[in-house]
């Protein structure tokens, strides 16, 4: 069954094949996050095959590019996942020299991690390859389309975050910025599909294929 047959079983009644209610659309939704999370994990680890990242430090250059330097729990908030495989991401950008730590003034014993001239050229050469090809492949798609698809998924995001948080231990650090987007997922292994490569050189911009 293709995306588009299971989009239109989804929005039929199961009983008098009718428009089906908003919740089960919503479930719709729900069933093809997590399918599209490991798709879109495996497309962009294939770009960056060469290049010494893995998809989950190509999210953390994503995140200090957008918002500047940050603590690791600051950044592992603003991604949605614990600590621990940030750390990991941030140890290894640093060997790859993508990433540097900075004195914090806000908070001594945390410090900073910004980018290095060497990690934006890195995440803006793949950038604008993956920018090049969404434009090509998703062409049908029109902007309101794509609003309508941040709205959604925004919202979706706000309400599972209060139903997670329920049960999730207190921040390190009481600042924390703005929810974004990212490949990983909420618990502390690796098996989200995001896990540390091995140690290779660097190559600027994206990989080639």
């Amino acid at each position: 069954m293709s995306v588009d047959e299971g989009c239109a079983d989804d929005a039929k009644d199961t009983d008098g094949g009718g428009p089906a209610p908003t919740e089960d659309l919503l479930y719709g939704v729900i069933r093809r996050l997590w399918p599209l999370h490991r798709t879109v994990v495996r497309a962009v680890e294939r770009e960056l095959a060469d290049s010494g990242m893995t998809a989950g430090e190509h999210a953390l250059l994503d995140a200090l590019r957008t918002e500047g330097p940050r603590t690791v729990p600051q950044l592992a908030r603003g991604m949605g996942l614990d600590r621990q495989p940030v750390q990991r991401w941030v140890n290894h950008a640093l060997e790859l020299g993508l990433v540097v730590t900075a004195p914090n003034p806000a908070h001594r014993r945390s410090s900073l991690i910004r980018l290095t001239t060497e990690g934006t050229e890195a995440i803006r050469g793949v950038q604008e390859f993956e920018t090049t090809e969404l434009r090509q492949r998703l062409a049908d798609l029109s902007a309101e389309d794509v609003r309508t698809a941040l709205h959604v998924l925004d919202r979706l995001g706000e309400e599972f975050r209060h139903l997670a948080n329920d049960s999730r231990t207190a921040p390190e650090e009481t600042d924390s910025p703005g929810s974004r987007r990212s490949y990983g997922s909420s618990d502390n292994s690796d098996d989200d599909g995001i896990t540390p490569a091995s140690l290779h050189p660097v190559h600027k911009g994206r990989s080639r294929r």
